[in-house]
């Protein structure tokens, strides 16, 4: 079997907050506890309800999203400039220029 990397890719992201809901995609309220349930409505048009704590990330049409465990976000991401900023430091094949821009 092949191996693949992943694509590096940037993200629109925040961390939900139960202490500050707002912005929330979704909402919903159990009525048979009276607590509110915050959720996300995901790609495949199901709701991923939300955890405090859970970083939100955008889909790439900009109208869906998806939730993601602070743990798995963090091993998994990382802010943008640290990407800019790797790709501006890996030398051209065969030379000692710096690369300014990953075209």
């Amino acid at each position: 079997m092949a191996k693949y990397v992943k694509k590096p890719v940037v993200v629109d992201a925040f961390q939900w907050s139960v202490k500050d809901p707002y912005p929330s995609p979704g909402g919903i309220i159990n009525h048979k506890t009276g607590t509110c349930l915050f959720y996300v409505i995901t790609i495949h048009g199901d709701r991923a309800y939300l955890a405090d704590g859970d970083w939100i990330i955008a889909e790439p049409d900009g109208i869906h999203f998806y939730p993601c465990k602070p743990d798995i976000f963090e091993a998994t991401y990382e802010p943008e400039e640290s990407v800019a900023d790797a790709v501006s430091q890996t030398p051209l094949s065969g030379s000692d220029e710096q690369r300014d821009t990953p075209f």
